[in-house]
């Protein structure tokens, strides 16, 4: 995989800023997240982009939510941090409530288990108008981090404890990382997956960090699942309809023609791949009559993952879908996956600004409850994990494989 080395690298000297095409692509996609409202041919990706976020974690109920407090926050340290509970974005402009202390607009922050919370200080800033995203993973333990490096220009994997960095073996130009990217970090930190959505024509890639190759992936699927070797990698999409895609054989072919590709019936946000790896737990994207909004369905479902069907459905308790955005994100357990809920708010309004802004010149989202359950998808049982204050849910990250979010 040398050559694949060797093109991108080249690939990435030439790579000119986004064009005015995608500039404007990335302006329409951040109104939709801003507007919440979108007509039904795209109502899967309203109730995706329905909260775009940045989250803390708190002490309790979310009594404190919309008014985030907290005392000074350093930068991560070089090396001695302990497992992650989460990362989050900070916008420091929010319409209504007032921002973290010592906010940086557009920065990481990281939470560890034990409750402290650091600056990400190297971490690209991401930009509320979706003119630069900054994607961020983390492990399934929690002890590793991967993010994209702004003196770097690629991204890297760090690990908390020890304090090493592995870099990508290629260079990422920032143009390449479109509107909205995901990351998804495999157990060992071993393997990183990009991908990103508008479809730019640069592409989307796998990185071994130990063996230093790349392998090139399709744009505009989210990574939902990755074997423990690498070679096998499960994708899902969700606009214009849901596809669930496996590409396998990674490291031994020198084409992308190598993914199974099926359509499945109906609107669906997947969670992170099902420890059978055969079946994804998915919510369905329901519209609310009269309103133009979307939100999930009552039901969890598994779909198969080679067909596409819907193999079963259960019932969700315990926790109120009608008055809920609801969201699936990473494992818990054999038996349970994260449902992350926040407040239902049907916004109609499609924002008011017709080009791009200055990011002085607007406001953010204001901060709200974010709660996480472990749902049993055998039985549609929820036991509450914990609380956040957010401003939206997109940036929201947990440790281990993502859903499509």
């Amino acid at each position: 995989m040398i050559w694949l080395r060797d093109v991108l690298d080249e690939l990435a000297d030439e790579a000119p800023r986004a064009d005015l095409a995608e500039r404007t692509i990335r302006i329409r996609e951040r109104r939709r997240r801003r507007a919440v409202s979108l007509v039904a041919a795209a109502a899967v990706v309203a109730i995706a982009l329905a909260a775009t976020a940045a989250v803390r974690l708190l002490p309790g109920e979310p009594d404190a939510a919309g008014r985030p407090s907290g005392g000074e926050v350093s930068d991560l340290p070089a090396r001695g941090v302990g497992p992650l509970s989460h990362a989050y974005l900070t916008y420091c402009r929010p319409e209504r409530g007032a921002a973290p202390r010592g906010c940086v607009h557009g920065g990481w922050r990281v939470v560890t288990r034990g409750g402290r919370t650091y600056r990400l200080a190297d971490a690209l800033r991401s930009s509320p108008t979706g003119l630069r995203n900054s994607p961020l993973a983390i492990s399934r333990d929690g002890r590793k981090v991967a993010y994209y490096k702004a003196a770097a220009g690629t991204f890297v994997v760090r690990d908390l404890a020890t304090g090493a960095v592995k870099a990508a073996p290629t260079r990422v130009p920032r143009a390449w990382l479109g509107s909205f990217a995901h990351l998804l970090l495999s157990d060992d930190g071993r393997f990183l997956a990009f991908t990103k959505a508008p479809r730019l024509k640069d592409p989307a890639m796998l990185f071994d960090l130990r063996e230093r190759m790349a392998r090139p992936l399709p744009n505009g699927w989210n990574p939902i699942g990755l074997s423990p070797d690498g070679g096998t990698i499960t994708l899902a999409e969700y606009a214009p309809k849901t596809r669930l895609q496996v590409m396998t054989h990674l490291w031994r072919t020198s084409t992308a023609g190598n993914g199974k590709a099926v359509d499945v019936s109906g609107h669906y946000l997947a969670g992170g791949l099902g420890p059978d790896g055969r079946s994804v737990a998915a919510l369905e994207v329901a519209s609310v009559p009269g309103t133009g909004c979307t939100r999930s369905g009552g039901d969890l479902v598994h779909l198969d993952l080679e067909t596409g069907r819907t193999l079963r459905r259960v019932a969700i308790r315990g926790v109120s879908l009608t008055d809920h955005h609801a969201y699936l994100r990473s494992w818990v357990g054999t038996d349970e996956i994260t449902l992350l809920t926040s407040p239902f708010r049907c916004r109609t309004d499609s924002g008011k600004q017709d080009g791009p802004a200055e990011e002085g010149e607007r406001l953010d989202p204001p901060y709200v409850p974010f709660t996480a359950y472990a749902l049993n998808v055998r039985t549609g049982e929820t036991r509450r994990l914990a609380t956040y204050t957010a401003q939206d849910s997109f940036y929201l990250v947990l440790p281990g494989f993502p859903g499509t979010l």
